[in-house]
C-alpha cells in the first residue's frame, strides 16, 4: 500500500515524526506525539480539524489532499479538487514537451504508467524502453486506445515484449501490462506519470490532430494519475482498462499489433503561441 500524501509531505521536509510534532504542537498548543501522528498517517484514526489546519500550513499543502486517505476519498478526487494548484509548468514548445516526458520516465523508480495509441517520438520510446531494460523492479502500464496508429508504436510494443514477458512475476508483482481501455470509442487520454511527477501533453493550438504543448504536473497529480489502493491501477477516464494483450510469451505472437491506415498529421510547429 502506497504511503499517505500526510506522511509523503512529512518526508518531503525531510522531518522525522518526532520532528514533526515538536513543529505542530508549537502551532496548536497542543500535545501531539509521534504514535498518534504515525495513526494519522496511516490512516488508522482521523485528525481534527485544529490539527489539519495545522499540518496544512505546516506542510504547506491542502487539506483535502493530506487527508484523502482518512476521508474516504481516492487520490484522483485530491487531484480533482487541487485544480490547477498542481500545474508545475507549462510547456509551450514541442522541444521541451518531448524532453519533459523523457524526463519522468528517467525519474521513474517504481511505477511507470504512459497511455495513449499515437506516441511516435523515437527519444520517448527509447527511454522507456530503457528504463524497462535497466530497472527490473519497474512496473510498466501503457494503456491503449484501439490499436497503435504508427509503425513506431507497434514496434515499441514488440520490444517491450522482448524486453519483459507480462505474464512473469518479481517478487510477487507483474512488471508490464499493456492493454486497451473499453469501450474503444472511448475519449482518448494523453500522459505518462510516474510516482512522482507526470506529464500531459495538450492539442495543438496550430491543428486538429497534432500534440506538441503540454503541463508538467506535481507528485499529488501523479498519485491521481497512478494509483496503489493495496495494487496498481490506472486512472483511465471514459473506459475500463482491460489489460488483455501479451499475457505469456506464447500469446505474443497473436497479438493484434497492426495500425489502421491513417492520414499523416499536419507537419508540427516548434512552439505554441
Amino acid at each position: 500500500m502506497t504511503d499517505s500524501a500526510l506522511k509523503r509531505a512529512r518526508l518531503a521536509q525531510n522531518l522525522t515524526q518526532e520532528e514533526a510534532v515538536d513543529q505542530l504542537n508549537k502551532i496548536t498548543g497542543g500535545a501531539t506525539d509521534a504514535s498518534l501522528l504515525s495513526a494519522w498517517e496511516s490512516g488508522r484514526k482521523r485528525t481534527g480539524m485544529r490539527n489539519r489546519r495545522a499540518l496544512s500550513q505546516l506542510y504547506r499543502d491542502r487539506s483535502e489532499v493530506l487527508f484523502a486517505h482518512q476521508d474516504g476519498r481516492d487520490a484522483a478526487s485530491a487531484l480533482e479538487a487541487t485544480g490547477t494548484d498542481v500545474v508545475v509548468r507549462v510547456l509551450t514548445r514541442y522541444t521541451d514537451l518531448v524532453e519533459a516526458m523523457v524526463e519522468v520516465v528517467a525519474g521513474a523508480r517504481e511505477h511507470l504508467a504512459v497511455t495513449g495509441s499515437r506516441s511516435r517520438e523515437k527519444a520517448y520510446l527509447a527511454a522507456i524502453e530503457t528504463a524497462v531494460a535497466q530497472q527490473p523492479d519497474l512496473v510498466h502500464y501503457r494503456v491503449l486506445y484501439g490499436p497503435p496508429r504508427h509503425r513506431g508504436l507497434s514496434e515499441h510494443l514488440v520490444r517491450l515484449l522482448e524486453l519483459r514477458d507480462p505474464g512473469e512475476r518479481r517478487n510477487g508483482v507483474k512488471t508490464l501490462h499493456i492493454g486497451l481501455v473499453e469501450p474503444l470509442e472511448a475519449m482518448e487520454r494523453y500522459f505518462v506519470a510516474s510516482e512522482t511527477a507526470a506529464v500531459v501533453p495538450l492539442p495543438s493550438f496550430h491543428g486538429a490532430e497534432g500534440f506538441d504543448c503540454g503541463v508538467i504536473l506535481g507528485r499529488e497529480a501523479a498519485v491521481g494519475l497512478v494509483q496503489r489502493p493495496g495494487g496498481v491501477r490506472v486512472r483511465a477516464a471514459g473506459g475500463d482498462v482491460v489489460f488483455r494483450l501479451g499475457k505469456n510469451r506464447r500469446e505474443r505472437d497473436r497479438i493484434a499489433l497492426g495500425y489502421p491506415e491513417m492520414k499523416p498529421y499536419p507537419k508540427r510547429p516548434d512552439h505554441c503561441d
